[in-house]
């Protein structure tokens, strides 16, 4: 009798962790069943916003060229269809970049710039950031993301001799392949002393082709000292792939430069500005002055630069800081066109230098990223769209994430 109890005792505690055994697994499954389902739909939602973004211009069509606050989001080009991106929606985003401070108007720029000798400010009052675009897209509370623009091609410059002649090896890449056998089309711009004690620029253009490594290299006798001023412009094209790399040497010691800060989109207007004007003011202030030639060229159907004139009297002239009653900025308008914006200057103590403002982002293939931090979240997915900004080649790619978190039982 005794003993059919225990037998009894023992089975009902074997069935008893036999079900708690199986409702464990169950409940991991189930677990395991909803995490993959929630995957599922944000992978969904990434690759359905990311083509929102990418297919339609936004509401106005044109507010790339506007200074105006937009009423819907989209990137797409208004004159063109596909994944074919507009080079001026893109200059709107802000940055995620530290914001730069010019105190005569007291105004922060977005800072958007790229490398060394290059420069893309817009003024923070123009800019969509990531919570007006959050809200426009109707995600705002619910997902984070994050929009990064990555030329499809790069260019890295290595020069191999600095003078006498400059030689410059240039290693083109795509996408994890060296661009191999591809048709490349170069101009040095060249700053030396122009008419009226103003700095002046020749062009050296050339055509070469990458090797089977994806290799070229360049020799320019014309460079005859590091401490020469010059910016290497190049293009590369293969089977339809377009891109875009520049190089830019400033002499080592120079201190002072000329900003191009964007004014209006709508009116086309760039303040150059005194590079001691921005920011927080030195103490005291030193003077300074910087003499500049602003000049504007787009791209030709066979790869060179065309430059467009500037019929303007502040296209050349002076920038001074520190006298207390010279401007130290000025205003110029550029054309309606994709292209890039060329200022060189010469410093008071006779240093040349130069510096390139893209108007339209593609027109220096520069990168972008915009949005919120991906970092610490617990899930983010990821969509890639190959697309064109102007005719220079990218990579759009989005990254996604629930704000509200997912709950976790068990």
């Amino acid at each position: 009798m005794a003993s059919g109890a225990i037998d009894h005792m023992v089975s009902l505690i074997i069935f008893i962790a036999a079900i708690t055994i199986f409702i464990g697994l169950f409940s991991q499954n189930m677990q395991t069943s909803i995490a993959y389902e929630r995957h599922n739909v944000l992978s969904t939602k990434t690759s359905d916003l990311l083509d929102n973004m990418l297919l339609n211009p936004g509401i106005p069509i044109t507010w790339g060229q506007s200074d105006d606050a937009i009423v819907g989001f989209g990137l797409q080009d208004p004159d063109y269809s596909q994944y074919k991106l507009s080079s001026f929606t893109l200059m709107r985003l802000a940055s995620t970049q530290a914001a730069v401070y010019y105190p005569r108007t007291a105004t922060y720029y977005s800072n958007n710039s790229a490398r060394l000798g290059s420069c893309l400010l817009v003024p923070s009052a123009e800019s969509l950031n990531y919570s007006i675009i959050s809200k426009l897209l109707g995600i705002n509370g619910t997902y984070g993301f994050q929009l990064t623009l990555t030329p499809t091609i790069t260019f890295n410059f290595q020069k191999t001799s600095t003078c006498s002649p400059l030689t410059v090896q240039v290693n083109v890449d795509g996408t994890g392949y060296p661009l191999a056998n591809a048709h490349v089309s170069y101009s040095l711009i060249i700053i030396s002393q122009g008419a009226n004690n103003y700095p002046s620029y020749t062009v050296v253009k050339g055509v070469s082709a990458t090797d089977g490594a994806g290799l070229v290299e360049l020799v320019f006798p014309q460079i005859t000292s590091e401490s020469q001023s010059y910016a290497l412009i190049i293009y590369s094209k293969l089977d339809g792939l377009k891109g875009i790399g520049y190089y830019v040497n400033n002499p080592p010691d120079l201190t002072k430069t000329v900003i191009p800060l964007i004014d209006s989109f709508q009116n086309r207007t760039i303040l150059l500005t005194h590079s001691d004007s921005i920011g927080q003011p030195s103490q005291p202030p030193g003077y300074s002055e910087l003499s500049y030639n602003a000049s504007f060229v787009i791209l030709t159907e066979d790869y060179t630069l065309r430059q467009v004139q500037l019929n303007q009297q502040s296209a050349v002239g002076n920038l001074s800081y520190g006298s207390g009653s010279e401007l130290d900025y000025t205003s110029i308008t550029v054309p309606n066109n994709d292209g890039i914006f060329i200022i060189s200057y010469k410093s008071n103590s006779g240093q040349f230098g130069v510096v390139l403002m893209p108007w339209g982002l593609g027109s220096l293939a520069f990168p972008l990223k915009f949005g919120g931090n991906p970092a610490g979240q617990d899930w983010v997915t990821t969509d890639i769209r190959q697309v064109t900004v102007g005719s220079i080649a990218y990579q759009a790619q989005l990254g996604l994430w629930n704000l509200q978190g997912y709950s976790r039982t068990g």
